[in-house]
């Protein structure tokens, strides 16, 4: 499968609000039943009204619904994932929201804005998903998937903010944060103290998380430029998307039963697919894969 290039944004620049603090994220509102979407709807935050989502709420679900964040690759297909995750969203009773991180803001946006190219796209998700919850009255616990940048984000993020993260699924991210307190972020935890985020192993590596990797999922060159091509990555952590999730699978595994943890970890290879969202989900079975890890068998 060829890689799609990122769409040119035409979205002007406006500061993202500084987001809740973790007390305030998860407070519980006082739902009544929530509203059922029609479909899934396109909204913009009304703090930052440059910043688009996409979400869903399926007929018939409760104020403690899970939420499930689903994110982006580079090629910014937020709409895209929601659609495909729809139906086992519905089958499950599962609220699906997905942010569409703006190319001219959030250059960064795999690594959480923590490098200092871009705003911060966690305060950002952070923001929508306070606004999601007044707005529906859905206080359920929060689930995480993404797939290739979205990848990288979702388990950065469960990483800087594990208060608020209930498991993470991740389909063929390009490459990880090893739980290495000696190595310097993004390859491993060790940041700078001036983006005031903290990474914490013993609170992250309570948090269940699995990986899932297209079989053909192994080209590398000038044509794969969305996968980190670098000699300190390949050394650390492989050449494919392949080896790399195995690797950091392993990682956070022996770091979490260093600590005492019998966290659940998995590492699956998908059949029939190569480095592509549509493929795992029509040939490689992601979409129930990553349901079942996340949510347990589908509902009778």
């Amino acid at each position: 499968m060829s890689f799609d290039a990122p769409p040119a944004p035409a979205i002007v620049e406006i500061t993202v609000a500084a987001p809740p603090t973790s007390a305030a994220f998860q407070t519980a509102f006082t739902p009544s039943a929530p509203s059922p979407t029609h479909g899934v709807v396109q909204r913009w935050s009304k703090s930052d009204p440059a910043q688009a989502y996409y979400l869903y709420v399926p007929p018939g679900v409760g104020g403690n619904a899970p939420v499930l964040v689903v994110v982006h690759g580079v090629s910014r297909n937020a709409e895209e994932q929601v659609r495909r995750f729809r139906r086992l969203a519905r089958q499950y009773g599962v609220v699906l929201v997905a942010p569409r991180f703006p190319t001219d803001r959030f250059a960064d946006y795999q690594r959480l804005g923590l490098t200092g190219q871009g705003e911060r796209s966690d305060q950002a998700l952070q923001a929508i998903l306070t606004e999601v919850r007044h707005q529906t009255g859905i206080t359920g616990r929060l689930y995480l998937f993404g797939y290739s940048g979205g990848g990288q984000f979702v388990h950065r993020y469960a990483m800087a903010h594990p208060e608020q993260v209930a498991a993470v699924a991740i389909g063929a991210a390009g490459w990880y944060t090893f739980p290495n307190p000696q190595v310097r972020f993004p390859c491993g935890l060790k940041i700078s103290r001036r983006t005031g985020t903290r990474f914490r192993p013993e609170r992250f590596l309570r948090i269940p998380m699995a990986v899932f990797v297209g079989e053909h999922d192994v080209r590398r060159g000038k044509d794969r430029p969305e996968l980190r091509q670098t000699g300190r990555v390949d050394a650390q952590q492989g050449l494919t998307r392949l080896e790399r999730g195995d690797r950091w699978i392993d990682a956070m595994r022996a770091a979490a039963r260093d600590r005492g943890l019998d966290t659940p970890y998995r590492y699956e290879i998908l059949p029939h697919a190569a480095h592509s969202f549509a493929a795992s989900m029509k040939r490689g079975g992601l979409g129930a894969r990553v349901f079942d890890f996340l949510f347990g068998p589908p509902p009778t």
